[in-house]
């Protein structure tokens, strides 16, 4: 009978615990593979992805939900309410709960991930995963410790931009999506939208461009991610009356349920 290697025990079930919907047991799996010795192949870096992604996704749809209540609870009722009190002290505990998830993350990204990284398009993957969990952050943070974590995720950010544009293909996945958040990140969190708007311009005019020489392997993948830049740059310019509203189309594929970034 075969016998599976630790590491290959930790994939396997991180692969059944997202069958399962199980998402903090597949961090856990997965962030033990994370600390083994070695780079992470394509497929581990994805399931470690998927694994923190939806767990931070849960806390930041949480978060929301009741940030919004706590705006309405504002706006109608005295702010001695207990109602708003309690508000408060959830809403603060769940920033609390996603504050330990992505210093989880970015403490791997630094201390493991990177520094094994053996190729470009795997430092541009943590790169961008870096900048993703610092721009989370920055959706709740406030003051210094926001801009604080801004220019952590702008110098990530930047630092995977210019590794894409040397060493990934216009079309490529990794870079289209790390060009899509890069974008999200100038408008919604440093409200550079001129910058935010030009990048995620260059990027889906270079991807037309190249989209016949696209292999089966990643077409789906870029087309879905162009089609999120073009909703974006529709988005953007229709707050901004001066720009020509004119973007061009992708070939017509089932678009993702999700937020505006990756």
């Amino acid at each position: 009978m075969t016998t599976l290697s630790k590491r290959e025990i930790s994939v396997f079930t991180a692969k059944l615990c997202e069958q399962a919907e199980r998402f903090q047991d597949m961090v856990e799996k997965m962030r033990t593979v994370a600390k083994m010795q070695g780079p992470l192949s394509t497929e581990e870096r994805n399931l470690l992805s998927v694994a923190y992604k939806n767990v931070v996704g849960d806390g930041r749809n949480s978060w929301r939900i009741v940030s919004s209540i706590e705006e309405k609870q504002n706006i109608n009722a005295s702010p001695e309410s207990p109602h708003i009190k309690l508000i408060r002290e959830f809403r603060e505990k769940i920033e609390e709960e996603l504050t330990r998830v992505c210093a989880e993350v970015l403490d791997l990204i630094d201390n493991e991930l990177l520094p094994h990284s053996d190729t470009d398009e795997a430092k541009v993957f943590f790169l961008k995963m870096k900048g993703d969990y610092c721009r989370y952050q920055c959706e709740y943070l406030k003051d210094n410790v926001r801009k604080e974590c801004s220019d952590v995720a702008l110098k990530a950010y930047s630092e995977a931009f210019d590794i894409a544009k040397n060493s990934l293909t216009p079309t490529h996945p990794i870079r289209l999506g790390l060009v899509l958040n890069f974008s999200v990140f100038n408008y919604e969190i440093i409200g550079e939208t001129e910058t935010a708007c030009s990048l995620a311009k260059s990027a889906f005019d270079e991807g037309v461009q190249q989209l016949d020489i696209l292999s089966e392997e990643s077409y789906r993948d870029s087309t879905l991610i162009m089609q999120l830049l073009r909703d974006n740059l529709q988005l953007w310019n229709s707050e901004r009356p001066d720009v020509d509203q004119g973007v061009s189309q992708v070939p017509n594929e089932q678009a993702p349920d999700a937020e505006r970034a990756e």
